[in-house]
This record gives C-alpha cells, structure tokens and sequence, in this order.
C-alpha cells in the first residue's frame, strides 16, 4: 500500500513550509524587539507642479508695477471649459460674427492685434471638431482645436497663461 500526499493536504498539514516575505505581511512585525530590524516605510512626497515664473511680455519693457503676476492654475477656472468658450469666440470673430472686443481681456495686446487684423477673414463661421490639451506647467496650458471651415479642416494653436488671476492668451496661430 503506497500513501500520496495532494497538494492541498501537504499545504494544509504543514503551514511553517509556506514562504513569505517578511516586509508584505505586518503582523510579523509585531514583536516589539522585531520592530527595531524593521525595514524603513517608503516616504512619498507629493508631487506639486511648477509655477511658471517669466509670463511672456513680447520683449516689451514693464515698469516694475505692471510686470504680470503668475497664478497657479488651481485658482483659476477650468481650462477646459474656458477653452471652448475662447474658440468659440475667436473662431465667430475670424467670420466677421462678432466684434474683437469682446476678447480684449482674454489676450495679451500683440495676440489682440493680430486678431483684429485676421477678423473676417474666414467666410463661414467654423464648426469645433476637437480639442487637446497639455499642461507643460502650472498655470499654462497648450491647447490645438480641430475645426472645420466647409469642407475642410484646419487647427487652431492656443497658448494660456495664468496671469494676474485669469487665464490669458498668449499665443494664437490657425494652421
């Protein structure tokens, strides 16, 4: 008569075989002269993005109280949302359906002028087909929009800037 062992009576008849790491489990660890040999906890650090510290100028010379302030994209709006509504806006402006001013606040002077420059100049009003953004650092965000002029598709390149507690244009180009 020849005896077999299965498996799960092996396992179950001899629990001191059974292999652990002794850093997974923390009941092993509680013994208080264990605790000393303990390995260290891994401390994690919050990882925080970098505020961006020169907003662009466009080589202009600021007096020291005009220089632009950066804010941190936690306390301005969502992007997202404020990124539709500029296109939106820009994109009526390039048909000639609604005035440049109304975006005056939302670009930097050089991106304004060449808005005005550029208005009306699209015949039909584009339609938004997409929109992808990167936040290279806290407080800008790169946007390119997809938009369709009839039968054709064109994209928009955005740059923001947190400035002075709103987001502001600094880079506009239709491609």
């Amino acid at each position: 008569m020849t005896t077999e062992i299965s498996k799960a009576e092996f396992k179950t008849s001899r629990p001191w075989l059974e292999l652990t790491s002794s850093t997974e489990d923390p009941a092993l660890w509680s013994h208080p002269v264990l605790d000393l040999f303990a390995p260290p906890a891994a401390q994690q650090f919050e990882q925080k993005a970098m505020l961006y510290l020169v907003p662009s100028t466009f080589g202009e010379d600021l007096e020291p109280d005009e220089i632009p302030i950066p804010t941190s994209a936690s306390e301005l709006p969502d992007i997202r949302t404020w990124t539709m509504k500029f296109i939106v806006s820009v994109v009526e402006v390039w048909a000639g359906r609604r005035h440049p001013a109304q975006l005056i606040r939302w670009c930097h002077r050089v991106i304004y002028m060449e808005l005005l420059r550029k208005s009306g100049s699209q015949k039909e009003i584009g339609k938004i087909k997409s929109i992808h953004q990167s936040e290279p650092l806290d407080g800008i965000c790169e946007s390119t929009v997809l938009v369709r002029f009839g039968e054709r598709y064109r994209a928009v390149v955005i740059r923001f800037e947190g400035v002075d507690g709103r987001w502001l244009c600094t880079a506009l180009s239709l491609i």
